[in-house]
C-alpha cells in the first residue's frame, strides 16, 4: 500500500521537525513526504533543506490549511492519503497498523486512530464528548470534530467524489471535511492511540478565533444544503444547526450585537420551518 503524507505548516519550524522525525521512525514509511509551508517566514525553509533533503518542500503564500492540504493532495502521487499537523506526532507502528487493517476492510476508504494528548507538556485525558468511534458516523460527527487530521488515511477517490477542504473557512475546516464524507462513507476506527496531539500553545486555530461553533454553523449549512443526506441525517443535521444558532443569537443578544443576533434568528426561523413534526 503506497501512501503519500501532507503535513501542512505555517512558522512552526521547531515542532515541524519533531513530526518529520516522528514519520522517519515509522516501521512502514510512507512512498512520500510533502511539507506545504503557507508563506512561513521563519528557517522552515532552510531546515527543510539542511536536515530533510528527501522531503518533497511547496511553498505557496498565506492562504490558511485547507489551501495547503489541497495543495498537498492534488500534488499526492500515491492512492491513499495521510495527513500530520506539524504540532503533532506519530507513534512508529500509525501507518502500519493502518495498513494493515485497511488491507483486511476491503472497501473502507476512510480510517482514523485513537490519540493521545498532550497540554503543555503534560498528558491529559480526553473528554467523554471527545470519544472516538467507527463505522457510520456522522450523527457522532455533528456536535464537534470527532476525527483528527493527524491520524486519518483516505482514499484518494473519496476526495474525488466529495470534494477538497473547503478554503473559504479560516477554522472547522476539517469539521466540514468530516461531516461530508461520514455523510457518504463508513470509517475505520483503531482503538490504539497511534499519534500524539500537542496543544496548549499559542497559534492553535482554536486560539485563534472566537466562537469556532459559527464555523461549524456555516459547515452544517452546507451540509444540509447540498449533501444526498438520509431523512434521518438531515433531521438530525437541522437540530444541531439550531442548537449551535440558538446559543449564538443568546449569546449575541447579551453583548448586544443586534446585527449577530438577527442573522442567528434569521437561521434558526428558516431551518425550524424545515424540521419535521412529530
Amino acid at each position: 500500500m503506497n501512501i503519500s503524507l501532507i503535513i501542512p505548516t505555517y512558522n512552526r519550524c521547531t515542532s515541524l521537525k519533531r513530526a518529520l522525525h516522528s514519520v522517519l521512525q515509522q516501521i512502514l514509511l510512507p512512498a512520500e513526504i510533502i511539507v506545504v509551508d503557507d508563506g512561513s517566514t521563519d528557517n522552515t525553509a532552510a531546515m527543510i533543506k539542511a536536515e530533510f533533503p528527501k522531503v518533497i518542500y511547496l511553498w505557496q503564500e498565506n492562504q490558511g490549511v485547507s489551501a495547503a492540504r489541497n495543495k498537498g493532495i492534488h500534488h499526492a502521487t500515491s492512492e491513499w492519503l495521510a495527513f500530520l499537523d506539524s504540532d503533532d506526532t506519530w507513534l512508529p507502528n500509525k501507518l502500519m497498523d493502518q495498513s494493515h487493517a485497511l488491507q483486511q476492510a476491503p472497501g473502507i476508504k476512510v480510517c482514523h486512530t485513537e490519540e493521545i494528548w498532550i497540554r503543555n507538556g503534560v498528558r491529559v485525558n480526553a473528554m467523554h464528548k471527545h470519544k472516538k468511534t467507527g463505522g457510520w458516523i456522522f450523527k457522532r460527527c455533528l456536535p464537534l470534530c470527532a476525527m483528527s487530521p493527524s491520524s486519518i488515511m483516505i482514499h484518494r477517490s473519496v476526495f474525488e467524489h466529495i470534494g477538497y477542504f473547503d478554503e473559504s473557512l479560516p477554522a472547522c475546516e476539517d469539521y466540514d471535511l468530516w461531516l461530508r464524507i461520514t455523510a457518504q462513507y463508513p470509517v475505520l476506527f483503531l482503538e490504539q492511540a497511534l499519534i500524539k496531539k500537542y496543544g496548549g500553545h499559542s497559534d492553535q486555530l482554536s486560539h485563534q478565533y472566537w466562537g469556532m461553533d459559527r464555523f461549524r454553523i456555516r459547515a452544517l449549512e452546507k451540509v444540509i444544503a447540498h449533501s444526498d443526506l438520509s431523512p434521518e441525517n438531515r433531521q438530525a443535521a437541522i437540530q444541531m444547526l439550531l442548537k449551535k444558532a440558538r446559543i449564538f443569537k443568546n449569546g449575541a443578544l447579551k453583548r448586544n450585537k443586534v446585527a449577530s443576533a438577527q442573522h442567528y434568528q434569521q437561521l434558526i426561523d428558516r431551518y425550524e420551518q424545515q424540521e419535521p413534526t412529530t
